[in-house]
């Protein structure tokens, strides 16, 4: 009797690690590729391969190893993904803010409040997307990218195909505005300095590596400047979860939906709390650090978690209305976006 209640905990601890460890090898993979100069230059970060590894497993051979993965990849794609959240804390400080100042501030708000909002009206009223499909394109092209949304995901409760139809617009678009953003430096010149043109990029690109790409490659001013624009709008990420989490609970009586229980996520609120703790600099940089690349590891395992539970079937069925909606909010960050920044630039002068 005894051996049976010792082995049970036991047994339950073994059901995670096949599945926790088919995400680890991926992630691995994903990180080796990651390291070649041609893929990181092209902007493509390890939670981009690492969920394009998943879906090309999960389309193949992960029928047969699902039965005794799933519990481990259910537990990578949502626990593993909150615990990446709350530890990406660890990127920002608060004295980012003032290295770019009000403006850099208020273009970050007014470009990602825009964006989202044309986000719903376009997604829901001109291509009849659902409402998940809607927030979690629109977070992902407002804020982060795959980060942004994966952080939606939670609080939306969407299914694993729609995020990875609003991951895939991420990865097609931002890789896109890698090639672009630094071809339109030599038409726009004349009106943005590098340093100004670094917060363009930084405040209308979608992913923190394919910021970094395109800034580099305009010019050292312009890549400082857009990557801590960059991670202003993604210290933004949390305050956006808690408004969004607030009207997904105010719509869930009209939608017949029950009310969740719990109505702010909490991951995002310790997201918060982990970046004012970092920017007091307590703990050493090498600490840091480490708990940065752990923090890659366990958001690229969830990407690779949810790549491996994404079937091709299911994107073909959402059509080409999230990719046309996406393509919208591309041509708003670069158009739309671009006069945010000319305007607040001129104002705050």
């Amino acid at each position: 009797m005894t051996e049976v209640i010792t082995g049970t905990p036991q047994r339950r601890v073994w059901r995670f690690i096949p599945g926790l460890l088919l995400s680890a090898v991926l992630v691995s993979i994903a990180i080796w590729a990651g390291s070649f100069p041609a893929v990181a230059g092209a902007g493509f970060s390890a939670l981009t391969l690492a969920i394009l590894l998943g879906m090309l497993i999960g389309n193949t051979v992960y029928s047969g190893l699902s039965q005794h993965c799933d519990t481990g990849v259910q537990f990578a794609k949502q626990r593993l993904l909150r615990l990446g959240i709350i530890l990406y804390g660890f990127r920002l400080t608060f004295a980012q803010i003032a290295d770019v100042g009000v403006s850099g501030v208020a273009i970050d708000i007014l470009t990602l409040s825009s964006t989202f909002l044309i986000a719903c009206v376009v997604g829901q009223k001109l291509f009849g997307l659902d409402k998940q499909t809607t927030w979690l394109i629109g977070a992902g092209s407002s804020i982060c990218g795959a980060a942004a949304v994966l952080a939606t995901e939670p609080v939306v409760k969407a299914e694993a195909s729609k995020v990875t139809v609003a991951v895939a617009t991420v990865v097609i678009f931002g890789t896109i505005a890698i090639f672009l953003y630094p071809a339109m430096y030599h038409l726009l010149g004349m009106w943005f300095s590098s340093e100004n043109y670094g917060i363009y990029i930084g405040s209308t690109m979608h992913e923190v590596a394919q910021v970094v790409a395109a800034g580099h490659a305009v010019a050292p001013q312009a890549e400082n400047a857009a990557v801590i624009t960059k991670m202003i709008r993604v210290m933004m990420l949390a305050p956006f979860l808690l408004i969004l989490a607030a009207r997904v609970r105010q719509l869930a009586p009209a939608s017949g939906e029950q009310k969740s229980k719990i109505t702010i996520p909490w991951f995002a609120v310790m997201f918060i709390v982990v970046a004012i703790f970092n920017s007091f600099h307590l703990l050493p940089k090498a600490i840091v650090d480490m708990l940065i690349t752990l923090d890659t590891i366990f958001l690229a395992m969830a990407m690779a978690a949810l790549g491996l539970t994404t079937h091709v079937s299911a994107l073909k069925k959402a059509g080409a209305k999230p990719l046309l909606m996406a393509l919208m909010l591309f041509v708003w960050l670069i158009v739309g976006g671009g006069a945010i920044n000319l305007l607040v630039h001129t104002l705050l002068r």
